[in-house]
């Protein structure tokens, strides 16, 4: 979740939304983002809304604490429920990031899934996902979250390799993530992932080899692989423009994605979307997919951003601010826009095109219908599915990606 948050118009206080928002709003999927923004560290590459101690103090008093953070949240949750009104709807995902939402006690997230559960109900397959630091957690705590209700879990793996962790400012060691899939197989839970990235500086093609064969040798059924993007004003950006460490170029980013999806898919996990490979259908991360495709998903927690019904709102970005307003039987809402169908079919083709499924080609415009027969004729799309109705890119495609849905929507 990016620091930044858009302009937008007001949101009510009491977070009411438009009756055309709610309209057929019982027949769409529905999942929950709560959202940590607690760290112990900073990340040199991190632009996210999140806060160490040292940030939050004397910023926010008692409201930002993280030892009430858990009942702050739960009061949104309820918020959530007035808004969203009675009509059944069962929560199909719930995903807990952060932050680092395993620097919470394990019964706090349990108490913020339990509240998710109590005010909407969970479907019976529901998905419950957190992301957690591999020196966040021990069997004792993965079993709690399991006992729980989570049933899927993501570690920050970043790299093998301790001079590119370094790089990121990654305060876990080497072979400590390989390590937790291994206890949280043993707690019980039937899906885990790996996060990785590549194109830190000084890393070379066979660090991220070395990086790869561990993620694999420890047996998720998921692993993503994201592309280092370097965000102004974190400390990253600092030390590259000081020249300290080199920028990456995107030559560089190419070859790595290539060595990832030669490595993964030999290993038996295939792409569903440019960054995300699975063992299974099963083993595919649903909640991402809601955004993906367009779904309903409530944010729960600073600065988090919700979509329902073609209305997208974010809250405000501080624990304190956040927390006060919730204190003060407020909504939390910072701002909000309600999309227009055009932009409700941009979005589409810009997030769809991503997915192994590809975009229909009825979305698209003239302009976009002629971009999309160029990028099959330069091998950007698969012919099958292209000829069956639907843009899908080829491994080629994928390189090239924000290039070809820039031109499809244009």
């Amino acid at each position: 979740m990016p620091s930044a948050l858009p302009d937008g118009e007001p949101v009510p206080a009491d977070g009411a939304l438009p009756a055309s928002a709610l309209a057929g709003a019982a027949g769409r999927p529905l999942g929950f983002y709560l959202h940590v923004p607690y760290c112990a560290t900073r990340c040199g590459y991190c632009d996210f809304n999140t806060y160490t101690a040292t940030e939050l103090r004397g910023t926010g008093g008692v409201l930002a604490s993280r030892d009430n953070y858990a009942d702050t949240l739960v009061d949104e949750v309820r918020l959530a429920r007035k808004v969203l009104g009675d009509d059944p709807r069962e929560v199909r995902t719930v995903f807990v990031g952060g932050g680092t939402p395993t620097l919470l006690a394990a019964g706090d997230l349990v108490r913020m899934l339990r509240a998710v559960r109590d005010e909407f109900g969970l479907a019976p397959d529901a998905e419950i996902t957190t992301e957690a630091n591999p020196e966040s957690v021990d069997p004792a705590y993965l079993a709690t979250l399991r006992e729980g209700g989570f049933n899927r879990i993501s570690f920050g793996m970043q790299s093998a390799k301790q001079h590119v962790l370094k790089i990121l400012d990654r305060t876990h060691t080497p072979g400590r993530p390989e390590a937790c899939v291994a206890e949280a197989r043993a707690a019980g839970f039937d899906h885990v992932n790996l996060d990785l990235i590549y194109g830190t500086p000084g890393e070379s093609d066979d660090d991220w080899r070395a990086s790869l064969d561990a993620a694999l040798g420890a047996g998720p059924d998921h692993v993503s692989a994201y592309a280092l993007i370097v965000e102004e004003g974190t400390q990253l950006a600092r030390r590259i423009r000081r020249g300290e460490v080199p920028m990456t170029d995107d030559d560089v980013h190419a070859d790595r994605y290539l060595i990832a999806e030669e490595t993964l898919s030999a290993a038996g996990y295939d792409w569903y979307e440019v960054s995300n490979w699975a063992t299974s259908d099963a083993g595919r991360c649903l909640h991402n997919e809601l955004y993906w495709r367009g779904a309903d998903w409530w944010g729960a927690g600073p600065g988090a951003h919700s979509h329902v019904g073609g209305v997208r709102w974010w809250n405000v970005k501080h624990p304190g601010a956040y927390a006060g307003a919730l204190a003060a039987g407020k909504s939390p809402g910072a701002g909000r826009e309600v999309l227009t169908d055009e932009d409700r079919r941009v979005e589409r083709v810009l997030l769809e095109l991503r997915l192994r499924e590809g975009v229909p080609l009825s979305l698209l415009r003239e302009a976009g219908l002629a971009a999309s027969r160029r990028a099959l004729s330069e091998g950007l799309l698969e012919e099958g599915p292209y000829e069956a109705g639907s843009a899908v890119l080829t491994l080629r495609g994928r390189l090239l990606a924000d290039a070809v849905v820039r031109d499809l929507v244009d």
